[in-house]
């Protein structure tokens, strides 16, 4: 078990540290094709997108990870009596989102470029759905590598089909581009799939093997709800953002164009920057959830509690240089990876938080790990209160994005050590 962390780590920390530069690359590229104006109307989809991917997965990867990894049922039975019932629930939120592309294009967000690409959203989910299953499925095993060589394949078939299909979509409106840029995900996941499927074991399946069953069911959403519900709330958080944002702002005398630039800079550059080292930190979580499940399970409270504080420190070790890295040079890193000096005045300020962002994750898997995913529920929902009430309140005050700023940094404290509260108190 000690061998298999480190080991897991390793291979996370190497395929995540490749699939952020391929990611760092597509950003670059996709950001010279579509310009400012482009990012900034795929930063008001992108909200949307992380909120019915939030709802489509349901967060399945932490429930079956966890579920295989206390080796309590068969890991072939988890997976087939899922998949049916996700399929079924993906096709209802594709309807959704059909239905209420119009009105959250022209009403909510106030910008009918993102219509085509809101539609878009309802067709990538099954693929997100199922490759999530499968992801989740070698995690409990702690076989990280098939998950790696996914990411990594399906990071160069984007890569590819943003090079070579969205400047042509250009032609036909920054709308369809920016529809385009949603759709190549769709043959990115496929392609993960086909990889997952490639490494999963040769197990005799047949069709009767797909079918409902509640006892696994209810396993599932005992542990998915809870934590579906925390990234649900930081979605919905993230959702509500871009339509708190413009409203008020237009209503306090900024206009559209300024909004969507602004709004572009920080999601585009800005956030993708900072959060570059939380490769890292993911990878840390997705080698403790399993580790933590299997240890607290079996009531060993000293090792889980040697890992998490192993993972928390690994944490820092990478995330305090980085920071000052950001801090220092946050103009020369802007112009080298993005070609712009737009953002260095809010890298300047939000960057030392960050620090507290970097440890969230594995104090998160920690929280769920130990069947305290409520706890963690918990916690984010509270910050995302705070988080939306300061960001209406402080946009009121003219402040233009900073009031933006200000809310995603009391978002980041608050959270931040109200896990690290009940990590310890759950731990004594």
């Amino acid at each position: 078990m000690k061998n298999n962390f480190i080991k897991s780590t390793i291979i996370l920390v190497i395929g995540g540290f490749i699939t952020k530069i391929l990611s760092m690359v597509i950003k670059i590229c996709l950001t010279r094709s579509v310009g400012t104006e482009g990012i900034g109307v795929y930063s008001l989809v992108l909200p949307t997108f992380n909120l019915f991917i939030t709802l489509c997965t349901l967060s399945l990867p932490i429930a079956i990870s966890k579920l295989i990894s206390e080796r309590k049922r068969k890991s072939k039975h988890i997976i087939t009596s899922i998949i049916p019932v996700t399929i079924i629930y993906n096709l209802i939120l594709m309807v959704i989102l059909y239905l209420i592309a119009p009105i959250l294009s022209k009403y909510l967000l106030k910008n009918t470029d993102t219509y085509y690409a809101i539609i878009a959203i309802g067709l990538t989910l099954p693929f997100i759905c199922i490759s999530s299953i499968i992801k989740g499925y070698f995690f409990g095993k702690e076989r990280m590598f098939p998950h790696t060589f996914s990411n990594i394949i399906e990071q160069l078939v984007r890569l590819f089909l943003t090079i070579y299909f969205i400047p042509n979509l250009l032609k036909y409106g920054l709308n369809i581009a920016i529809c385009g840029v949603v759709l190549i995900n769709i043959l990115s996941e496929f392609s993960s799939i086909i990889v997952l499927m490639i490494f999963l074991p040769k197990e005799h399946i047949n069709i009767h093997d797909f079918k409902f069953d509640k006892s696994n069911m209810k396993d599932i959403l005992e542990i998915s709800i809870p934590t579906t519900t925390t990234r649900l709330i930081g979605a919905l958080t993230y959702f509500l953002e871009p339509i708190i944002l413009t409203n008020v702002l237009l209503k306090v005398g900024y206009n559209n164009s300024y909004i969507t630039l602004e709004y572009g800079i920080i999601n585009g550059y800005v956030y993708p920057l900072l959060l570059l080292p939380s490769f890292f930190t993911m990878a840390i979580s997705n080698a403790l959830l399993p580790v933590v499940s299997n240890r607290y399970s079996n009531n060993d409270y000293k090792y889980t509690k040697y890992k998490i504080k192993q993972a928390i420190i690994i944490s820092l070790f990478i995330g305090i240089p980085c920071t000052i890295i950001f801090m220092i040079f946050p103009d020369k890193l802007l112009h080298f990876i993005y070609h712009t000096n737009e953002g260095v005045s809010y890298i300047k300020i939000i960057a030392p938080f960050f620090i507290l962002h970097y440890i969230q994750s594995p104090l998160t898997a920690a929280l769920q790990g130990m069947n305290k995913a409520k706890c963690a529920m918990d916690g984010t929902f509270i910050g995302a209160i705070i988080r939306t009430i300061l960001l209406f309140v402080i946009s009121y005050f003219k402040v233009g994005l900073w009031g933006l700023i200000i809310a995603s940094i009391s978002n980041i404290i608050f959270i931040t050590f109200h896990h690290l509260y009940y990590v310890k108190k759950y731990l004594k």
